[in-house]
């Protein structure tokens, strides 16, 4: 009933700590680990999962799903640390390693845009994070951000560097994984013997982390108009 065109978010709740569910609501079984909290987690994704098919159906019936431009993406890992031997059961490894702990950190970004003839469906796999969401939506929505204050940049751009820089340093790219002072290869996770190759991206990561703290602690956008 907004008049339109509007903005609307949602955030889904049920796949959030502590991933307790309804008997009757559960659509799969849970999974078998060491880990309660694991276990549980596996039916709230596959609640979630079913969740938003209802939304987009309700999207289809209310007449505004080939009108609306649709963002999904998630806003943080899943399972902490503190659960990785489960998790390694859950992936089939051996262990999960510290480039294991980053790669998990990914997330889903998914757009749904209506009205687009000349392309099909694409996905693009270059390194991201969500300081480049805002950007990325505002480029596609026809919106000039030319005088932003914004750390991010377009996903679509060419003119970016593939790069995402983590709260506790680590980093990554279309090609290294950087995480406790070790240098991986992005596509084998297999430890570089060169840790030369990191480094341009580690002093990027510590100047864009120490500009952020800058703004944030010293409240900094008051300045700004």
């Amino acid at each position: 009933s907004l008049p339109q065109p509007f903005y609307s978010s949602f955030i889904t709740l049920t796949n959030h700590f502590p991933f307790e569910i309804d008997e009757k609501d559960q659509l799969i079984d849970e999974y078998d680990s060491s880990s309660d909290l694991l276990n549980r987690y596996v039916t709230t994704v596959r609640y979630e999962d079913e969740a938003l098919k209802h939304f987009i159906k309700r999207l289809k019936d209310e007449g505004l799903y080939e009108n609306s431009m649709i963002v999904f993406m998630g806003d943080h890992y899943g399972i902490s640390e503190a659960h990785n031997e489960a998790m390694a059961e859950f992936l089939g490894k051996d262990e999960i390693t510290p480039f294991d702990n980053v790669q998990l950190q990914r997330v889903p970004f998914i757009i749904h845009i209506p009205g687009i003839t000349d392309q099909k469906p694409e996905t693009i796999s270059d390194a991201g994070g969500q300081v480049d969401v805002r950007p990325t939506l505002m480029h596609l929505l026809g919106v000039n951000t030319k005088g932003d204050i914004q750390f991010g940049n377009d996903l679509l751009s060419d003119d970016r560097t593939p790069f995402a820089v983590l709260r506790n340093g680590s980093f990554i790219t279309n090609d290294y994984v950087y995480t406790k002072n070790t240098c991986y290869s992005q596509k084998t996770g297999e430890v570089l013997e060169d840790r030369e190759a990191c480094l341009p991206y580690k002093e990027k990561a510590n100047e864009e982390l120490s500009l952020s703290d800058k703004i944030l602690n010293g409240d900094l956008l008051r300045f700004y108009e």
